[in-house]
């Protein structure tokens, strides 16, 4: 099931808010009960056979969470953590790279039997999200949890199960036994959901109609240098509209149930640096591995080649993260190497090349990185990285102009909605203070954010779909 289908939209959800909101407040427990079933029932919607994972994940760390905790020895407490990482990445490993991995040995001419494996929804998110658990605990950030219920609701909340953001425990433990429900967060929550769903209806998949005229025509006459740059340009808005569409409705849905879930984009296309790129895209994954492998493994208190070992091995680490594929792996040390000349080499002198220059710079290496990203094999990527540069079939404007032409206001939509207005409205409201103004705006905003629910919705019912681009991962 998912968040852009009119099962969730007319069935799911408002069945979730009717059980649940019937349970006084004083209930909590049994709003708990309630969520988590529905999470469950959420999850086995699409494949019932992938929810022995689900419920693996969670007595897994449940388990080890009771022997990593502050009353246990130092031993127990690096077993059961020990226990805890072998385990989760061992079944991440079994069902995610096993193919991959046999089909490198047998590339190598090394005979072992193909692997093919159904990569279940989410297993990514929900893993990092159980070790969280776990991590937390056997640092001190999060105390124990006797109950596994709670455990259970933590790793499987529908809201953010199966495309992230990446949730850490440390960050919604009193959440889960403790919250508040208001009008007021259940409201914001339902702006936040409507805004998300018109943008991914709206602007992610009018953008990937375009990615795929592209792609589609890597290694062909077809695939001209002016439509090389249209694609990925749009999948550059793509990817970023349909991700961040999702971290919207998850974040807003979390809200209408009391949760405060982080934010995971700070508009990335304004980044005048790699570095700072990645501290706007995805925060949860990027911090995920900063705090769980980078700082463990050293982080920057270590020798130079030791920090440039420890950054290209957690990039490579991020490029496997989001899919078994030669492309994510070449894309992950791409970025590695990126950073690290940033970090090394041009470190002093960044600061002293005009700021839109190096946004542009920027701007352009997060696109050839898109290439990686999108292309079905690194000899694709090639195909397309030659088409880019004019080396294939040159700078032919026919198709290029047609499909400017049929996208015009989509496209428009798309760069418009990069600027960073959700900071400024926000600005707006603090100087408004509590005045007529400021309930202006957000009538204004909540408006807007119905308007384009409902011709968003239009376009749902009238057929038009396509899956998340991160429930591949």
């Amino acid at each position: 099931m998912v968040f852009t289908s009119i099962t969730f939209l007319a069935l799911f959800l408002p069945a979730f808010l009717a059980v649940y909101y019937l349970i006084p407040q004083k209930h909590l427990a049994w709003r708990n009960a309630v969520l988590l079933v529905f999470s469950v029932i959420f999850y086995s919607w699409g494949g019932v056979r992938y929810l022995g994972l689900l419920l693996f994940s969670v007595t897994v760390n449940y388990l080890s969470g009771l022997f990593v905790g502050p009353e246990r020895g130092l031993r127990i407490r690096k077993a059961g953590l020990t226990l805890s990482i072998v385990l989760n990445l061992a079944v991440l490993c079994v069902f995610k790279y096993a193919g991959f991995i046999s089909s490198v040995f047998r590339g190598a001419g090394i005979m072992v039997p193909q692997v093919s494996i159904a990569l279940p929804i989410g297993i990514s998110f929900y893993t990092f999200q159980g070790m969280s658990y776990v991590l937390d605990v056997y640092r001190g950030k999060a105390k124990v949890s006797r109950n596994p219920l709670t455990v259970a609701l933590y790793i499987s909340l529908f809201p953010q199960l199966v495309a992230g953001p990446i949730v850490r425990y440390a960050d919604v433990a009193n959440e889960l036994t403790a919250r508040e429900h208001t009008i007021g967060c259940f409201a914001s929550g339902t702006v936040r959901f409507m805004l998300g769903f018109a943008k991914k209806l709206l602007l992610a998949d009018a953008m990937g109609a375009i990615t795929d005229r592209a792609f589609l025509r890597t290694g062909t006459e077809l695939l001209t240098l002016p439509l090389s740059w249209i694609g990925i340009v749009a999948f550059a808005l793509q990817i970023y509209f349909d991700f961040s569409a999702y971290s919207d409705m998850a974040i807003g849905l979390g809200r209408m149930a009391g949760f405060h879930f982080s934010e995971n984009f700070r508009d990335p296309y304004l980044s005048a640096s790699v570095t700072e790129f990645w501290r706007r895209w995805h925060i949860s994954l990027s911090t995920w591995f900063r705090d769980y492998v980078y700082i463990p493994l050293g982080g920057n208190r270590c020798t130079k080649p030791r920090q440039a070992f420890n950054l290209l091995l957690v990039w490579t680490l991020t490029g496997l993260w989001h899919g078994a594929n030669w492309t994510f792996l070449a894309w992950g040390v791409y970025y590695g190497v990126l950073i690290l000349i940033e970090k090394f080499v041009i470190r002093d002198r960044i600061d002293k090349i005009p700021g839109w220059i190096r946004h542009l710079l920027t701007m352009l290496l997060v696109l050839f990185g898109w290439v990686f990203f999108r292309a079905d094999s690194i000899t694709d990527a090639c195909v397309y990285f030659r088409s880019m540069f004019g080396m294939n079939e040159g700078a032919k404007w026919g198709e290029a102009v047609y499909v400017l032409r049929e996208n015009v206001w989509e496209i428009f939509a798309s760069f418009l909605f990069l600027f960073p207005w959700k900071q400024k409205i926000m600005q707006w409201n603090e100087a408004l203070g509590e005045g007529k103004g400021r309930a202006a705006i957000q009538i204004l905003i909540t408006v807007f954010s119905v308007a384009a629910f409902i011709v968003a919705y239009g376009k749902l019912a009238s057929g038009s779909f396509s899956p998340f681009i991160y429930f591949q991962f």
